[in-house]
């Protein structure tokens, strides 16, 4: 009965995250008229979650998962009720809203190595790729309809209502959480010291196979980072409003989703290194026709693929991490994976608002993808142990 709970819980907690990022992002626009301005929304969330990001790895190694992910939806749910209160002031200052994301990403690296960490304990290791899957499938339901029904909350009665729905959402999530009972957990009983602190890069570092997954995942999210401008596109370039910006939003969850739920049917048990990059070079080649393109339909489509091949790769990666790192270093190999992984999704979305204040939406978007392109040939070069791994069920620490 726990993982049911635990994927309730991520449910509801995503549902919220994306229906606040939808509003968040349609305001500070409709505010500043700013790309830049957009890309400091990731900024403010990239810098507290890369400094607290190791602290947390430390902290989930050593005390009972279930409670950090309470506290941190504790802090998440006061957010969002600080952000409704704010949006109901008769002049909303852009900076607080950014004060507002800076507490969220000082949250974020705490919930999701919590998280990451916890679900091994939920299941049998003969069920974990399956779990995985309905893990990435659940998460991505809801990135379908979080965008979506935020969108037309934002457009039908304003920021103040999404904001109020989303600490809702997180309440209910507490009350999930509150109610799994996980198996046993091994923890770290050794002092910290600067050496258990680097004990999980240096444990990547090792494990080239893990380092080649989680960076080439970095380097594809840092450069593909169109998510943060497609404001721009729903307002400018395709004029779709913001229940339009709902659906472009959702569409990546979509192909995710129904991914996730062939995954969890059929999971990927060959070929594993080769399936994972051939996924992100397709990320790439939609994101340029994502770029490139003038209509909605086709836009949404783009996104969709987008959202479907990158979903192997997520669900490769995690099986990965969670199977190959031992359980008394989940948490640090989990606080690094998210910094490379989780951060760089802000630090994207930062360069690609930079870029297309410099060189304009659609080239930043274009380029973004031809750099994907050419960061999937060089790590099948560098990495051919990574191109060549087979099976990750037999690998299991």
């Amino acid at each position: 009965m726990s993982l049911p709970l635990y994927l309730a819980q991520r449910f509801c907690s995503m549902m919220a995250f994306q229906m606040r990022s939808v509003a968040i992002g349609w305001h500070v626009y409709a505010v500043t008229s700013s790309p830049l301005d957009l890309g400091l929304v990731g900024l403010s969330q990239f810098v507290p979650m890369l400094i607290l990001s190791p602290f947390a790895g430390q902290l989930v190694d050593r005390v009972d998962r279930k409670k950090v992910l309470l506290w941190t939806l504790t802090i998440d749910a006061g957010l969002s009720l600080t952000l409704f209160w704010l949006a109901n002031s008769p002049q909303l200052p852009v900076t607080l809203i950014y004060g507002c994301l800076m507490v969220a990403g000082a949250a974020r690296p705490f919930a999701a190595t919590a998280g990451q960490s916890l679900l091994p304990s939920l299941v049998p290791v003969v069920k974990f790729p399956k779990a995985v899957a309905w893990n990435a499938t659940t998460w991505q339901i809801a990135g379908v309809l979080g965008p979506t029904v935020g969108g037309v909350l934002y457009a039908s009665f304003g920021a103040p209502s999404v904001y109020l729905i989303c600490a809702v959402l997180t309440v209910f999530a507490l009350l999930f959480i509150s109610r799994v009972t996980p198996g046993t957990q091994r923890y770290d009983r050794n002092p910290v010291s600067l050496n258990s602190y680097l004990s999980g890069i240096r444990f990547i570092l090792e494990k080239r196979i893990i380092l080649g997954a989680i960076s080439l995942d970095l380097f594809a999210v840092l450069l593909g980072g169109a998510m943060a401008l497609l404001p721009i596109y729903a307002k400018d370039i395709l004029h779709a409003g913001p229940t339009g910006l709902g659906f472009l939003r959702a569409a990546p969850g979509i192909g995710a989703a129904i991914t996730g739920l062939l995954l969890a049917r059929f999971p990927v048990k060959k070929n594993t290194g080769s399936v994972m990059l051939v996924c992100v070079a397709l990320f790439g080649v939609f994101t340029v026709a994502f770029g490139l393109s003038t209509h909605f339909i086709l836009s949404t489509v783009c996104l969709f693929l987008m959202g479907a091949v990158d979903l192997v790769s997520v669900v490769i990666r995690s099986m990965m991490i969670q199977l190959m790192t031992p359980d008394e270093m989940r948490g640090r190999v989990s606080a690094v994976n998210h910094v490379f992984i989780g951060t760089s999704n802000e630090l994207g979305e930062f360069e690609s608002g930079v870029t297309a204040a410099w060189l304009g939406t659609v080239p930043a978007v274009v380029l973004g993808g031809l750099g994907t392109l050419v960061v999937v040939s060089l790590w099948t070069w560098r990495f051919p142990e990574f191109r060549r791994f087979d099976s990750i069920e037999a690998t299991s620490a």
